[in-house]
């Protein structure tokens, strides 16, 4: 079985602890599962406000992905996501007065993230979940922290001579159902054939069986895919979308979304934004990008 799907493995164990280390890009040495933010023990909200019920709770439940290195990867010995996602997740929850080992993570999958915030499964999803008008129409968006493009992963040794979306068309190509990059590879090459699965890691196995010519989703997910197996995937070079990820909300909670882009705007003036990219994607994608304008999207 393919170590990018062995998520109680011990190959994956080995996957995840390699990428604490791996291509270091100057980040502090340490884990980031380990990392607390400093809890905001002085944090007072007003009475009936989402903030102050959470906080009153001592606890926060937040959706996040499983399976994507660098974002959100389930570490199979604590049982915890480790991330950039999961970064931003505890410096949201310490701003709340809420330690991190009180955090209640969930798994979201791509469908799945609009259901669970519209049930109350969860009052946060951070999974690499682009801010796009159809989501607005049924949920809100804090952010964004960060931007990423869409871009294609291949074979290694690019058998099949992608090099553009284009290239695509009359092909097999895969992506994650529910997700911004499936809709839009459709819109981009309505000729491709999209072969749709329910996590990436399920897609980068198909693409290492030959099932389909290359996989499509963000830069980022695909650079974290391939810092797993570098031996059998490439990427092609170039993004040929913006991708901006927010932090879903649910709408009646518009109270949370000001106060989440407050600890944004925080985050990236103080640097704690940056250094949880450092420990985390940076390690594998390099030095941290500028911090977006969050009044663009």
């Amino acid at each position: 079985m393919n170590r990018l799907i062995r998520v109680a493995s011990i190959g994956l164990t080995t996957a995840v602890l390699a990428l604490t280390t791996a291509c270091d890009s100057g980040a502090p040495a340490i884990d980031p599962i380990d990392y607390a933010p400093p809890v905001d023990t002085n944090a007072v909200f007003a009475p009936g406000s989402t903030m102050r019920q959470l906080q009153e709770q001592g606890r926060i439940t937040i959706g996040t992905k499983f399976d994507q290195p660098l974002f959100g990867l389930k570490n199979p010995v604590t049982g915890r996501p480790q991330g950039f996602d999961a970064e931003m997740g505890k410096l949201i929850a310490a701003g709340l007065g809420i330690a991190h080992d009180r955090i209640d993570w969930v798994e979201t999958v791509s469908a799945n993230r609009e259901p669970f915030l519209q049930q109350g499964r969860v009052d946060l999803v951070i999974a690499t979940y682009t801010i796009n008008d159809k989501r607005k129409e049924i949920i809100h968006f804090g952010g964004p922290y960060y931007v990423a493009g869409q871009a294609l992963m291949v074979r290694a040794g690019n058998p099949d001579r992608v090099t553009a979306p284009d290239d695509l068309a009359g092909k097999d190509v895969c992506a994650v159902e529910g997700s911004a990059s499936s809709t839009n590879i459709r819109h981009r090459v309505p000729g491709a054939r999209v072969v749709l699965f329910d996590s990436y890691s399920k897609c980068a196995e198909a693409l290492k069986n030959s099932q389909v010519v290359a996989m499509t989703t963000d830069n980022t997910i695909l650079g974290g895919l391939r810092s797993l197996d570098a031996e059998s995937f490439e990427l092609v070079p170039g993004t040929f979308t913006e991708e901006p990820y927010g932090i879903g909300i649910a709408r009646e909670r518009a109270d949370l979304v000001r106060f989440v882009d407050d600890i944004l705007r925080t985050a990236f003036a103080d640097g704690a934004w940056s250094a949880a990219w450092d420990r985390t994607a940076g390690r594998v994608l390099g030095a941290a990008p500028p911090p977006p304008d969050l009044e663009r999207y």
